[in-house]
């Protein structure tokens, strides 16, 4: 369970505890395949997890099957350029324009021609400026959301864009950028449905014809130029809105179903299962290879997933190994066992003030009195980093250590280095008897009558609902009652949705990434997209400069060790392991090569085969 960082701010293609459900396959061990049954521990919650709320890995890994783009990622990872979509070219250095290029021929599932006004949502869901202009609201206030909940606004798109233009052909669009940068290449804009979203936009419920999708295409196009508020607010309510399901079925909107990638949307069951089939109009992107059918259904237990992988009942589950499913799966025939790493690290954050749009939080940690930084603090000494490894961890992964960078893994050049200086020592100094005195006597300061089962502070923490989750959760409420914090637990299978709600003080998840971007762990710390509130402008400044700036390892290593250094002092976040991560394949299934980058094994789907 792990929620994608949104270091990539731009706009993806809007497709773009339960058990198993049996009889999905008939039977999973038959000659002939053409149906990839994958387990995932998270529940499904929008079509569009470039929503604020709903950017969750499993949201964007069914986005990433139903929608494909300029380019994506391999397992080396290398930025692959897909040229049977497009094409991109630099095409002035200064001022430093790229043209990007929609193939012709290209058409959406319903038939539609793709053209370059498919790539101009981008601009609308990623330019502050463009937001504002047009009447749809200022993203950066807090008093009131803009018309698109976008997660890409605010970033580096936004900082850097100066101009972007559709060629007459009408099937290229040109960025002017203020600066060259060095993740222009990851930048290219996504490619939206833009007529079907105008067509539910003026309140259709069925696919319309070519001339009537092309007609959409072209009031998009007006809109879009013109700046037409009420349109494009309509058209804002059904993005923001109308791709937020859990069930889709017969009665369902087709319009919102409408992608270009190799994979649509058939059916979902609630908190189930997600049935996505062969979009036979597909021509975006690599061949696929004769899979017609893949199947998400939702398993939190880690354990029972690896039951039904034994049962055969499903053929691909990756997620952070337990002890007990590891035990489980060595003993199954027929799954191929692999161990990539995934850039996948579970971490802490705590709660410091109202996120971008929130209700106002005043909580015990607000702000950034000394107050409120000790209780962060102490919260965070007696978090118990090592008992949770000891338990849960190295179990599978004996050599697994407490993590103790936010922006280096264990396993990179530079860990050792900024774990040296970055000043999150004091949270491993001496044993965790010794932390958590540490943690009682500044919760003290400030409660002076409190002490071990005092519940003095009262903190809520949300988290998943999976068995794991559920473990380390008792392990931190036992830890932190020593210190003189109540813990009231909130599993919730929505926690994605919840991250920006005032309510709870403390969530622990994982991060998963996406993108190899010079802003590295960092752009979701920034105020205007910080789910915990975090405000601090000394660190927005550094994460512009990494936006913006041409650095090489060492100029990089000083901007991230300077964050470093001020969010452990501000006590706002701590990385707690990273992620073990182990991928059962049924051995039938070929060509699976997980890479470490969100969507991880999925990233050549289109090549599976049985």
């Amino acid at each position: 369970m792990k929620k994608w960082n949104r270091s990539v701010k731009v706009a993806l293609a809007v497709a773009t505890t339960a058990g198993l459900v049996i009889g999905v396959l008939s039977p999973a061990t038959a000659a002939t395949r053409s149906t990839v049954v994958i387990i995932d521990s998270n529940a499904f919650t929008s079509l569009n997890p470039s929503h604020n709320e709903h950017n969750l890995v499993l949201n964007s890994n069914v986005a990433y099957m139903s929608g494909i783009g300029f380019n994506y990622y391999d397992d080396k990872p290398v930025l692959v350029e897909n040229k049977t979509f497009g094409s991109y070219k630099i095409v002035s250095k200064s001022p430093f324009k790229v043209k990007y290029t929609v193939n012709k021929g290209r058409i959406w599932s319903d038939g539609t021609p793709i053209t370059g006004v498919d790539l101009l949502l981008t601009h609308v869901v990623s330019s502050d400026q463009y937001s504002i202009d047009a009447g749809l609201g200022d993203p950066a206030s807090e008093d009131k959301e803009p018309a698109f909940d976008s997660g890409g606004y605010s970033g580096t798109y936004n900082t850097l864009i100066k101009n972007i233009t559709l060629a007459p052909d009408r099937m290229s669009v040109v960025i002017e950028w203020k600066k060259f940068f060095p993740d222009w290449e990851v930048f290219a804009p996504g490619v939206s449905p833009v007529h079907a979203l105008v067509a539910m936009a003026e309140g259709k419920t069925k696919l319309g014809t070519n001339a009537n999708n092309v007609a959409n295409k072209n009031k998009f196009l007006r809109a879009f130029l013109s700046k037409d508020t009420d349109m494009l607010r309509k058209i804002g309510k059904v993005w923001s809105n109308s791709y937020n399901v859990t069930e889709v079925n017969e009665k369902t909107n087709p319009l919102l179903l409408v992608v270009n990638g190799a994979m649509q949307v058939e059916s979902i069951v609630k908190n189930q299962r997600v049935t996505l089939k062969l979009n036979p109009n597909y021509n975006s992107g690599p061949e696929t290879s004769g899979i017609e059918k893949i199947v998400y259904v939702t398993i939190p237990d880690s354990t029972a997933a690896a039951q039904a992988l034994a049962n055969k009942e499903a053929d691909y589950y990756s997620a952070l190994a337990t002890a007990d499913s590891v035990a489980l799966l060595n003993k199954i025939k027929g799954i191929t066992l692999d161990g990539t790493p995934e850039a996948t690290y579970e971490h802490v954050e705590i709660r410091s003030g109202s996120a971008p749009g929130g209700k106002e939080y005043t909580g015990p940690f607000a702000g950034m009195s000394q107050k409120a930084k000790d209780l962060r603090t102490a919260a965070l000494l007696a978090w118990p980093r090592q008992e949770i490894i000891d338990k849960i961890v190295k179990p599978v992964n004996s050599k697994a250590v407490v993590m103790n960078s936010l922006q280096y893994f264990p396993t990179e050049p530079n860990y050792g280095k900024m774990i040296a200086a970055n000043e999150l020592d004091k949270f491993t100094d001496g044993t965790q008897a010794q932390r958590t005195a540490k943690a009682l006597a500044l919760v003290k300061k400030y409660y002076p009558d409190a002490k071990a089962g005092s519940n003095s502070v009262k903190i809520e923490v949300l988290y998943n609902t999976s068995a794991r989750r559920a473990s380390q959760a008792a392990l931190a409420k036992a830890e932190l009652s020593e210190a003189g914090f109540q813990v009231n637990l909130n599993p919730k299978s929505n926690w994605g949705a919840l991250l920006t709600d005032s309510t709870y003080d403390v969530a622990f998840y994982a991060w998963g990434k996406s993108a190899l971007l010079q802003t590295g762990n960092f752009s979701s710390y920034k105020s205007a997209d910080s789910d915990s509130g975090y405000l601090n402008a000394k660190v927005d400044e550094i994460i512009g400069e990494l936006e913006l700036g041409n650095y090489n390892d060492d100029q990089r290593y000083s901007r991230y060790l300077a964050i470093e250094k001020l969010m452990a002092e501000d006590a706002v976040s701590l990385p707690i392991f990273l992620w073990p991560t182990l991928t059962a394949v049924n051995s039938d299934l070929k060509n699976v090569r997980p890479g470490p980058l969100v969507p991880n094994g999925l990233w050549n789907f289109w090549e599976w085969t049985y």
